[in-house]
């Protein structure tokens, strides 16, 4: 038994935020069906092929999943995929704003068939206002949401590495749509969600929005450091980089008498307050690294970690792969896929239930069988081939 069990939820989705918030659910016993167009389907399925032959996208947002071919523009299809929303308890959809509404899809006309049903809709900027049809892509709304004027270094700024603006949107929406759940137990009617991927982000920037409240200077770019915590970032050793992070004073004091090898470092008024240490960095980064780059990154390590002062090694992707926390752990599973078994990362689920890890479904693989199902005429699937 799983939380979402029985939960039917349909999705009308492409790219990584919608596939990734159904695949949350997914997770978590929902049944989900996902539409696909029959020429190609999702067009993540061909970002790459670098996860065995597999887009790494595709199989990081698609497990679980079954994957139904419709041509929504053929009345035909149409006809079909209202006819399974009818028995859906969630509708999701990621189309251009108003093309869910043009379709007959929206989410009145839908719950007027299904009263329970909740939709949700996730798009660039939402519906309404000056860039309603703005087309948007993770790192275009990373520099509309402000994202990147906090990242890289003062000559240039950075991306975020991963699909941070699509990762918050879906959350954002997976999070939305339990709400709804919840709330369908009290009104015994589903709702309308819409999500904004401009304004998920706009959430995560919390920390430097409110710092540059009322016109205040923002955040400078810091690189990998952090911008207003200090010391709280990269460091050279003798041998290789590691990460701290002081963030409090006592750790300060402990730091700079264990690590450093200078306790009057600690009560210097330059140094003395994090807001100080941080504005002065530039006289205090070369005390810092002359006394690192003495040691070795396993001696800076013990050091640190005998301060009870938090550090990271700096893994790549391979040594996250075999990083030896998750191992002890058990964090590891494997899940089905069209070209055999593949690992990922256990979701995190309480501990009276077992997450779902069924497999990354092939193009069109369940169309017969959901057809069936709901008494579609095969027909509606004539033009899959």
């Amino acid at each position: 038994m799983r939380p979402l069990d029985e939960i039917l939820v349909i999705s009308l989705e492409q790219a990584i935020a919608a596939p990734y918030c159904t695949r949350l659910m997914a997770d978590q016993g929902a049944r989900v069906i996902k539409v696909e167009r029959p020429d190609g389907g999702d067009f993540a399925r061909g970002y790459d092929t670098r996860a065995r032959g597999l887009s790494s996208h595709f199989v990081w947002t698609n497990r679980s999943k079954e994957s139904l071919t419709l041509d929504l523009k053929d009345e035909d299809g149409l006809a079909a995929l209202r006819t399974i929303l009818k028995s859906a308890d969630v509708f999701v959809q990621n189309l251009a704003p108003g093309a869910a509404r043009r379709l007959g899809l929206g989410g009145d006309e839908l719950r007027a068939a299904n009263p329970k049903l909740i939709t949700c809709s996730i798009s660039g900027y939402g519906s309404g206002g000056p860039d309603e049809a703005r087309k948007a892509y993770d790192l275009l709304v990373q520099a509309e949401a402000g994202l990147l004027s906090v990242t890289g270094n003062n000559d240039e700024m950075a991306k975020s590495g991963i699909s941070v603006v699509d990762i918050a949107a879906g959350v954002s929406a997976y999070q939305a749509i339990l709400n709804a759940i919840l709330m369908r137990h009290k009104t015994d009617r589903g709702d309308d969600i819409e999500i904004s991927m401009l304004e998920a982000m706009a959430e995560w920037m919390g920390f430097p929005l409110n710092y540059a409240i009322d016109g205040q200077s923002p955040p400078e770019r810091s690189g990998a450091s952090h911008a207003t915590i200090y010391p709280y970032g990269p460091y050279r050793t003798s041998d290789g980089m590691i990460f701290l992070a002081i963030q409090n004073e006592r750790e300060w004091r402990v730091f700079a008498k264990d690590v450093v090898g200078d306790a009057g470092l600690a009560g210097d008024p330059r140094f003395d307050s994090n807001e100080k240490r941080s504005k002065n960095r530039a006289a205090l980064e070369p005390i810092i690294a002359a006394a690192l780059a003495k040691l070795s990154g396993k001696e800076t390590l013990a050091l640190l970690d005998g301060a009870g002062i938090g550090t990271a090694r700096v893994n790549d992707m391979a040594g996250l792969w075999n990083h030896p926390q998750l191992a002890a752990r058990k964090r590891w599973a494997e899940f089905g896929s069209p070209i055999g078994a593949l690992p990922g990362l256990l979701p995190v689920t309480g501990a009276s239930w077992q997450p779902r890890l069924d497999p990354v479904p092939a193009l069109g693989e369940h169309t017969e069988a959901i057809l069936a199902e709901f008494g579609i005429p095969p027909r509606a699937e004539k033009r899959d081939a």
